[in-house]
């Protein structure tokens, strides 16, 4: 028996509580509000569909819910705040409610020293809940409504002790046209300054069949964009390698497209770079953080490839697929960073020539190597570091869209903005401004007129 995943017996248990609950949450609402990356938004879809299979009406609004969940990160220090900012606005609404049930979970609430500072300054959060506990919202929820003190469902097991993948629980998704499917949960690679191996247990990866069937009946249901997500999704085991996924999952008949975040440089193989060369249905782009142009850097977050090993990656990855968007991760102010390190960085970015980098700046996380080392950076030096990169990257970037004006490139509509323009997204996944408000989630051709540094705009065809 695979010790990863729940038996159905312990699912169809906890649907015949949300079944039980129905009488206690008839005409009350639940809200969901979701801080961090691609897989906790997942995550949320799959707790407010527990919270819908219990009887809860899923609303936006906070204010108008009975039931609030906060689903946090903990990648950075800056999403830890806002999601404690977040919690500290329902204090007054506690106080004249009682009744209102306010839990949080996530990665944030994996972290012990988090835990007791929420117990300690947050009263008014009745239950926590950790990233392995999803598949138990409905007996989460049965507590919160009926217990007396403050509680908690979490996992204080090692690493590689602790962590499940439940098949069987609805999922709500917030999209008619997009959606996430994660392939498997956890990472194994222990970088130096990243919690998550911490937070989300270790790999472990959904079967093939589960995977390849959801995502079947997305396209089924005229499903347009569906990104396949892993902490590391190079490290797929789960019946085959994650090349065959790919391809398998962008086989079916129909229009549409199947990307994946996110990838480790060192996993990402040869043969991953052929099947989004040779399907038409894999988005032609490629998230590859590479974190640090320096290899004595590379070493110190234990990333396990050097400059010369990423390039290479970068250089096959161009060659195979001469028109794909390569996109990236940098961190700025790792511990010890010099400038010839620096500068390393910028003459990597200026070589590969990358549609776009996320810049972060390094936030030391409590339990991480880093965060012990000597020979932090001054936020000062990070902050002209990474002014100095985004400054480049711009220039970078306006050249390579330069490039597409007079192309016509297919566009996924995404409605209008929120300034009121139509737009969507290229299988680059760049965005895309144009003069006619298509309804969402269909497919148009757009021929480029004008180029920013990370927007394109032209004329339906």
């Amino acid at each position: 028996m695979n010790r990863d995943f729940i038996l159905q017996d312990e699912i169809d248990r906890q649907h015949e509580i949300a079944l039980s609950l129905h009488s206690e949450t008839a005409g009350k609402r639940a809200c969901v509000i979701t801080f961090g990356c691609q897989q906790n938004e997942n995550d949320s879809e799959r707790i407010a569909g527990a919270l819908e299979l219990c009887g809860y009406e899923i609303t936006d609004d906070p204010d108008s819910a009975q039931m609030i969940i906060i689903n946090t990160c903990a990648i950075r220090e800056h999403a830890e705040i806002r999601a404690l900012s977040e919690a500290g606005q329902f204090k007054g609404r506690k106080e004249r409610d009682r009744s209102i049930k306010i839990g949080l979970c996530g990665c944030m609430a994996q972290q012990s020293h988090r835990r007791d500072q929420i117990y300690k300054s947050y009263p008014y959060v009745d239950f926590v809940f950790g990233t392995d506990m999803h598949h138990r919202l409905p007996e989460i929820v049965k507590n919160a409504l009926n217990a007396k003190k403050r509680f908690s469902f979490i996992t204080d097991a090692p690493h590689n002790e602790f962590g499940v993948i439940s098949e069987g629980m609805p999922v709500r998704r917030e999209n008619r046209y997009k959606a996430w499917v994660p392939v498997m949960y956890g990472c194994n690679n222990f970088c130096t300054y990243c919690v998550v191996p911490f937070a989300r247990g270790h790999e472990r990866s959904r079967r093939r069949e589960d995977v390849v069937a959801e995502v079947r009946s997305l396209v089924e249901l005229g499903y347009k964009d569906i990104t396949l997500l892993g902490q590391n999704v190079n490290s797929y085991n789960g019946g085959c390698d994650f090349a065959t996924l790919l391809d398998e999952c962008a086989s079916f008949d129909g229009e549409y497209r199947v990307r994946f975040m996110t990838s480790h440089p060192k996993d990402a193989s040869s043969e991953l770079i052929d099947v989004i060369a040779r399907n038409k249905n894999v988005a032609k782009h490629f998230h590859l953080p590479v974190q640090s142009g320096s290899s004595r850097v590379l070493k110190l977050m234990n990333r396990r490839y050097t400059r010369e090993q990423y390039l290479e990656k970068a250089r096959e990855i161009k060659a195979k697929v001469p028109d794909i968007a390569v996109t990236t991760d940098i961190i700025c102010g790792f511990p010890t960073e010099t400038d010839e390190d620096f500068a390393d960085t910028m003459s990597l970015v200026r070589e590969v020539g990358f549609d776009m980098i996320y810049t972060f700046i390094y936030s030391p996380r409590v339990g991480t190597v880093a965060a012990k080392m000597e020979g932090q950076i001054p936020k000062s030096v990070s902050n002209e570091r990474f002014k100095a990169l985004s400054d480049m990257e711009n220039d970078i970037a306006q050249s390579l869209n330069d490039r597409l004006v007079g192309k016509t490139l297919r566009v996924l509509s995404d409605g209008l903005n929120k300034n009121g323009i139509p737009c969507g997204r290229s299988t680059q996944n760049k965005i895309v401004t144009y003069d006619k408000e298509i309804p969402a989630g269909t497919f148009i051709d757009v021929k480029i007129e004008s180029a920013g540094a990370y927007a394109l705009s032209g004329k339906v065809i």
